[in-house]
């Protein structure tokens, strides 16, 4: 499956890239161009939360998740 790229909203943008395509300046079958630097970003995203889990103890990870209860469920005007 080929990812295609968006249509941008803009009407100027939107006639640049038709008048692009129908030119043949960008091919339509064309995958869009990935960024190096996104890659290696998503990597570590994707190592770095069970890395994460994995070095907390159960203690700090209960601290954890009752402060982002609090914060989740407590009042919204701050008064408790």
């Amino acid at each position: 499956m080929v990812k295609h790229p968006r249509r941008p909203r803009d009407p100027n943008q939107l006639g640049k890239l038709i008048v692009a395509l129908s030119v043949g300046e960008i091919a339509e079958d064309e995958p869009p161009e990935s960024n190096p630097a996104t890659e290696g970003a998503r990597r570590g995203g994707l190592i770095g939360g069970p890395a994460r889990a994995a070095a907390l103890t159960g203690t700090r990870r209960r601290e954890i998740a009752k402060s982002a209860a609090e914060k989740r469920w407590g009042r919204k005007d701050g008064s408790e």
